[in-house]
């Protein structure tokens, strides 16, 4: 009995500690250190949240990046990769649609969370034609969205980790700035 009594104080003083005050101690911390981050780095045009940087959007205007494609198209409660094989007809007809529209390689698969916000530099600069073309811009304007994407490539984590980068999100809004 006097072992079921110790377990159950521990137990109870254990779920107060890391079931409250921890949880507590890091959101305190989180957003007095970090407030941005830790209200999801939403980025905000005219008091309306039009997004966050952390998470990929669906655009799927021509006159517009896209982000690589989702398998759970860009809903974050089904996020996640497709875990579709080579032998999968689905994969394959998505393969040789993606394929149609001129993409590089990296634009042809699905990003393993499905809801991965950057592309690859050479990404963004595969799609400045499309873009172009839509947008109807002249010789001038297109180097403008050319300088637009070397404006917001972001280098890596602390100069170490991921690749070289372009966040979708901020580029198609400093493209509406812009252009």
């Amino acid at each position: 009995m006097k072992q079921f009594l110790i377990s159950i104080k521990v137990f109870v003083v254990m779920t107060f500690l890391l079931g409250v005050l921890y949880p507590l101690a890091v959101t305190f911390s989180g957003k007095t250190l970090f407030p941005r981050r830790a209200e999801g780095s939403l980025i905000e045009r005219n008091g309306q949240v039009i997004g966050s940087e952390l998470i990929a959007q669906k655009f799927v205007n021509p006159k517009y990046f896209w982000a690589r494609p989702s398998a759970g198209d860009y809903a974050t409660v089904a996020s996640g990769a497709s875990n579709a094989g080579p032998t999968s007809e689905s994969l394959k007809k998505a393969l040789a649609e993606r394929k149609a529209q001129g993409n590089v390689a990296e634009m042809l698969y699905t990003s393993g969370s499905g809801l991965d916000p950057h592309i690859s530099v050479l990404a963004a600069h595969s799609q400045v034609q499309r873009i172009a073309v839509e947008r109807k811009l002249s010789q001038e304007q297109t180097v403008l969205v050319e300088k637009l994407i070397q404006e917001y490539t972001e280098g890596r984590q602390g100069g170490i980790l991921g690749e070289v980068r372009v966040n979708v999100l901020k580029l198609n809004l400093a493209l509406d700035e812009t252009l």
